[in-house]
């Protein structure tokens, strides 16, 4: 309560009033008339006050109250006082509720607080985009409704949320989501929902990884125990045209072990290396010739014909492992495209960029297997222990390299018509002629 108003002050004003109008009617000779004029007047004005009060509450828009004198002021200004800390509150709360939802967008899940009855509350914009939701037109919905999904509601209706459930995001089928629901309050609940599509990805490709690498080194593992056992069972009777067979198989598959080996070391480094790449020029014309030397004894027993068409210009990055994607892209050419075969090999520059280009009249590639071609172990010809097949790591250690570099591989193929596999250089990335 004000310090200027007190019951006592209110009394003394009262009483003064009073004993004016009563001295009044008593010098008239009209006391009771007087007095109850006096009070008349004195109900009227408080009756006035009260009215403006009411207009200023219900009908004015701004805060500051009327003017308004004796208690009346205070009224007003009491009133005053406190819509002004209601209204500090409510700022104080809006900026909280800010920094809420601000801190929700900003974490990388879908939040969604709902009622116990399963009425949606409110979710932030990721839980708008992974469940199809829209809020604030949701609002009061039961999620039942809006996320018609079998297994979910009877997740929510079961009421065990100790543990977390899996389902596809009713908004895009291909993310899988990992929900976990908490309670929120007295009667709220906050779901949160995580992308694990990329962590189940990783996951299959790590147990495939294994598998194929086991089943990579079981094959020349087995062929080689197997020679050893037949050598070591009766070594003294073994003709020498098996035991020269038996040397020259295990020493094949040796060398086979050993690629294989060596080419997932070359896909580690390459991944796990995190240098500047841009500061080094690599002459690719002369890294060109080279390769050109090296397809000539790799030539040696299909005898394709291979041209070269090198333009002048060089370029930035890491010498050894454009050396690496480079080769892998000739050397499957020329292993993959039947003897007498042409292939063409060009550097040339395609408007202010450069573009590297491998492209033969081999059997071609099925459009179906284009897209996974870069992925590790991944072969067109299924049979592992084909002769002709590779180990499935070549084109996966050209994908790297050349991400590295800012570059992608484009492949065209089309079966009975050959391939051309192409990489295109950015134009920042060209050294360009200091003269």
């Amino acid at each position: 309560m004000s310090p200027g108003y007190s019951i006592k002050s209110v009394l003394n004003v009262v009483l003064w009033y009073l004993g004016a109008w009563a001295l009044l009617g008593w010098l008239l000779d009209l006391f009771w008339p007087t007095v109850t004029v006096g009070l008349s007047l004195l109900l009227a004005w408080h009756y006035y006050f009260q009215f403006k009060l009411l207009d200023w509450l219900w009908h004015r828009r701004t805060l500051l109250p009327p003017r308004a004198r004796g208690s009346w002021s205070f009224i007003y200004d009491g009133i005053y006082r406190t819509q002004r800390k209601a209204q500090q509150r409510r700022r104080n709360l809006a900026q909280l509720l800010r920094r809420f939802r601000d801190a929700a967008e900003a974490i990388p899940d879908a939040a969604i607080v709902f009622r116990r009855g399963g009425e949606l509350v409110w979710c932030n914009k990721l839980g708008q985009l992974l469940f199809g939701l829209k809020w604030p037109a949701d609002s009061g919905i039961r999620l039942a409704n809006l996320i018609r999904h079998p297994e979910f509601n009877r997740y929510l209706k079961k009421g065990d949320f100790s543990h977390e459930f899996y389902l596809p995001s009713p908004a895009r089928e291909e993310i899988e989501l990992e929900v976990r629901i908490m309670p929120y309050s007295a009667d709220q609940y906050l779901l949160i929902a995580r992308d694990i599509t990329q962590i189940r990805k990783l996951e299959k490709m790590r147990k495939d990884f294994v598998a194929n690498v086991s089943h990579e080194l079981r094959t020349p593992l087995t062929v080689i125990q197997g020679y050893l056992e037949i050598l070591a069972s009766d070594p003294e009777n073994i003709a020498g045209g098996l035991q020269e067979k038996a040397v020259k198989e295990m020493s094949s598959q040796s060398d086979r072990m050993r690629n294989l080996v060596e080419q997932l070391l070359s896909l580690s480094r390459i991944e796990s290396q995190r240098i500047d790449i841009f500061e080094k020029v690599v002459d690719v014309p002369e890294l060109l010739h080279r390769l050109q030397n090296d397809a000539e004894q790799l030539n040696s027993e299909k005898r394709h014909n291979i041209t070269f068409e090198i333009a002048p210009q060089k370029m930035y990055g890491h010498e050894n492992e454009l050396r690496s994607a480079f080769s892998n892209l000739l050397s499957n050419a020329i292993h993959y495209t039947p003897a007498g075969g042409r292939i063409k090999v060009s550097w040339r520059a395609v408007g202010q960029q450069m573009e590297f280009s491998v492209s033969d009249n081999g059997p071609g590639i099925a459009a179906d297997h284009l897209p996974r071609l870069t992925e590790r172990f991944y072969r067109v010809d299924r049979d592992r222990n084909s002769r002709k097949g590779g180990s499935g790591l070549g084109l996966a250690i050209v994908k790297h390299a050349l991400e590295r570099h800012h570059c992608k591989l484009s492949i065209r193929s089309e079966v009975d018509s050959g391939s051309t596999f192409s990489v295109r250089v950015p134009d920042n990335l060209i050294v360009q002629d200091q003269h």
